[in-house]
């Protein structure tokens, strides 16, 4: 089978692999969509944490299963399914704990070990979740609304509070939508002015800013009695937007890190401690998460056909990488299919 692997910063190349083996717990899927995350750009660009090369990306996926170990889960072959990708221990305190998302020996797919740019992939059965109502793509980009829907939870936001996501990539758009269905009004804030503008007009947010813009804290004020946030939320991947995002939290506020970055970042103990700040970070998801996340796209709470701005197949990927990876071509998900008798739309 062909497998896309990276293997040093900003190169790609297509290689031959072994089929998978489909041990004891374990199904074979038929890899049919890849959605291509913050963290696939990262890793490419070689400033992704706890990354090693070299290794298959992939980890928003979705497919069929053409494989089965294990008799009891033959009901599964031809099934189409996402994969929850991030492979827990069970035995560490954060998974006795039910927080898996955070366990202490955590390996995700893609990121920790071989991925899902292959044609095949071999994934525990436990892993794995039907859906008979989803399309691919929409299948595709569960994971990626999970880590939003997650964060949204962790945030406890009440119906009516004013929440401000910072970083108009998918993640935020995750984020955002999983606020709304919460009842909480949304601010939007990005330097880019088109994905602003399609989180008004396409996903529902009901203010937008420019942080480079000094009435943007006003907004805020605007928007909340005079109060700065309730919630603020970061998913721009950048230290001094992370940094800044402390000064949006209104006082008893949440603060909420959705990114993670090579860096450290600091804030006013001052400050912090005058508006008895909440601190919290996010990281990955959980299963109630990601039913939560299909539960909405069922219903239409969550809209993600309209995000998927650019596709390739997998052969094609190496070139447009560097594309995907230029905010100039205004990308905000980009999808790979492996099925070469696709029509790419």
């Amino acid at each position: 089978m062909q497998v896309l692997v990276c293997s040093k910063p900003q190169h790609l190349e297509l290689q031959e692999s072994d089929y998978p083996e489909c041990r004891a717990g374990h199904a074979v899927v038929r890899i049919r969509r890849i959605g291509i995350c913050g963290t696939d750009i990262h890793a490419y660009g070689g400033n992704q944490p706890y990354f090693q090369y070299p290794r298959v990306l992939g980890h928003e996926l979705a497919g069929e299963v053409v494989d089965v170990a294990d008799a009891p889960s033959r009901h599964l072959m031809g099934k189409q399914v996402y994969v929850i990708p991030y492979l827990h221990c069970g035995e560490c305190r954060a998974c006795l704990l039910g927080k898996t998302n955070c366990c202490q020996n955590m390996q995700v797919i893609g990121v920790h070990k071989d991925g899902g740019m292959a044609e095949f992939l071999a994934v525990p059965i436990a892993h794995l979740v039907v859906s008979e109502t989803l399309s691919l793509d929409q299948l595709a980009l569960v994971e990626c609304m999970a880590i939003g829907a997650h964060a949204v939870r962790r945030s406890a936001i009440q119906p009516g509070e004013l929440a401000v996501i910072v970083g108009a990539g998918p993640i935020g758009m995750g984020v955002l939508q999983v606020a709304k269905s919460k009842g909480a009004r949304t601010l939007m804030v990005d330097t880019n002015t088109a994905r602003l503008a399609f989180c008004r007009d396409v996903l529902g947010a009901d203010a937008t800013a420019n942080p480079q813009e000094p009435a943007a804290a006003a907004l805020i004020r605007e928007l909340n009695d005079g109060a700065l946030a309730d919630v603020v939320f970061d998913a721009t991947g950048n230290p001094r937007a992370m940094q800044a995002g402390f000064d949006l939290a209104g006082h008893g506020g949440r603060y909420v890190l959705v990114s993670v970055v090579k860096a450290d970042i600091s804030f006013s103990d001052p400050d912090f401690h005058k508006k008895e700040l909440t601190l919290m970070g996010s990281r990955n998801a959980t299963q109630e998460d990601f039913a939560q996340v299909v539960s909405l796209m069922e219903s239409g709470g969550i809209k993600v056909k309209a995000m998927i701005t650019h596709r390739a197949r997998l052969a094609d990927t190496p070139s447009h990488m560097p594309q995907w990876c230029d905010p100039s071509h205004q990308v905000i998900k980009a999808m790979i299919s492996i099925d070469p008798e696709e029509v790419l739309v």
